[in-house]
Parts: C-alpha cells; structure tokens; sequence
C-alpha cells in the first residue's frame, strides 16, 4: 500500500462568522477527505486558530496551487495561512554541548518524530563520535567572545546549504544572538532545564535545590531574542523532597528535558503549533 500523503492548513485570523464554514467547504468542494480538524477561539483578543488535516488522494487542486486557490479566502478573512504535508520529514540540525542525554534521544526517536536529521553542530569535539555512530554530518566550532559573530555566520550558511528547517537545541550552552534567531523565527527549539518562567538562566537546579523546592520541572520553547522568554510549547513537572540532593534533583530533571524535548519537537513536526502574542495554541 502507499503511504497516505496529507496536507494541514495552520490558520489564524480575526474571528468572524462562516470561517470554519468556508475553510471546510473548500476541502468539501474539492474532492478532499478531512481526517482531523482542530480550532480554538482566544476570548481576550477575538482570534481563531484552527488546524485541518485532510487526504491528497482525490484532491482536485496540486499541493502546489492549494495556497494560490486559497488567495481570495485568505483577502476576504484575513487570515494567515501555514501550509504543510505529511508524512514529509522535517530537515533538522541538532545544536548540543556537553551534556549529551537529549541527543542520544532524538537521535533515536528521529523515525517517530519525522525527523530528517541532516546536522549536529556542537562547540565540543567529543560530541563527533555520536554523530560518525549515527552516520550524521558533524561540525565543531569552538566558541569564543572575539570569533562568535563569524562562527554564527558560518553556521547559518551551513544551515542554507543543507536546506535546514528547525534547528534543535538539545541542551546547546550557547546563547544564539539576535542575528542568527531572525533568520529561524519559531523555527528554533530549546529545552530549558527548569519550570519556566522560574529560575531562568545558568545553573537552574542549583537554584532550585537552593531554594527547596518540591517540583522540579523542564521547559521546551521556541527560542526569541529575549533569553528563556519564548513561546512554549511543552512543560513537565516532578515531585521532589527534602531527601533529594542536588545530583539527584540533575539525574531526575535529565529525564523530564528528554520526555519535554521529544514531545515540542513532535509537536512541531506534525505541525500542531501556533504561535500568537508570545504564546502557543497547541492542538492535540
């Protein structure tokens, strides 16, 4: 049998009424069979979002003139407009440092989360070995204060050649300036290791531990130009006590960043994210 190719429509726009109406009809209307349909109405500012998945199989309209078919509906509502397909994969590279549990992860979830991993970039040599097991291209750049503006430079000219997507951070230690972020808008990916918007910054599980908390937790979010501050995608918690030290509290929240990570990546690949004032609507 072939695999079943589908299109998704990410939407958003001021509500109004008849829009579900007219967005569905035009699937109808086209011979197009609707698998999944997903919206949501913010009540404090009047916007709608909406995600519709739909079979190619008898559709009368090419995947490439479905947006140009759509261009009057898009004026008429004023919506904006993603269009995606499936199962198409998503060309990523992986940005990591030293700490190496979220790579190894991906890495192996890369079939499960449509990932086609054509990249690991790390500022640590040792990292080279897991990519030659995994047969993904690797490259080093050691990162200093005085060459990071070239090495950026360099790496997104890397990420044009290999038609890059997303970029992952899994647990890169480098903050990315606000050159490269706009070249990758919503497109960039971090796990932070604590339960954002508590204990931003370095070092989170010291500050917890510090603190006495009894939740740890781990954040994924696109990445802005305000560190830590992106729109998130997913979140996860643990209880912790009194009896936790700190290397306990770091060997529990190791396996949250894995569990958070995985799932914001999925969720972005399959294309259920949408971004709107700082924050998402994400459909199941």
């Amino acid at each position: 049998m072939s695999e079943q190719i589908k299109a998704i429509l990410l939407i958003s726009s001021p509500d109004r009424k008849g829009l579900v109406y007219k967005l569905t009809e035009f699937i109808y209307q086209n011979q197009g069979n609707i698998l999944h349909a997903e919206q949501h109405i913010d009540p404090e500012s009047n916007y709608f979002f909406m995600r519709i998945e739909w079979d190619l199989h008898d559709f009368l309209i090419p995947s490439e003139k479905i947006l140009e078919a759509l261009a009057n509906l898009k004026t008429e509502y004023n919506l904006k407009i993603k269009l995606h397909f499936l199962p198409q994969p998503t060309k990523t590279a992986i940005f990591a440092s030293q700490n190496e549990h979220c790579l190894y992860d991906l890495l192996l979830k890369r079939k499960e989360l449509n990932l086609d991993i054509r990249l690991i970039i790390s500022n640590h040599e040792h990292i080279k070995q897991i990519a030659e097991y995994f047969n993904i291209n690797f490259y080093h750049f050691p990162i200093f204060n005085e060459n990071k503006s070239s090495v950026e430079e360099t790496q997104l000219k890397l990420l044009a050649e290999n038609q890059i997507e997303l970029i992952v951070l899994a647990r890169y230690m480098q903050i990315l300036s606000p050159a490269f972020i706009q070249n990758y808008p919503h497109r960039i990916i971090n796990v932070h290791h604590s339960f954002l918007p508590a204990f931003v910054g370095a070092n989170p599980y010291q500050q917890a531990y510090a603190r006495g908390v009894k939740l740890i937790g781990s954040t994924a979010h696109y990445v802005t130009t305000t560190l830590d501050d992106g729109p998130i995608i997913q979140q996860k918690v643990l209880e912790v006590s009194h009896k936790d030290c700190l290397d306990e509290l770091k060997r529990k929240g190791k396996e949250l960043e894995k569990l958070v990570l995985a799932e914001a990546v999925k969720k972005h690949t399959e294309h259920k994210v949408l971004v709107f004032n700082n924050k998402t609507v994400v459909f199941d």
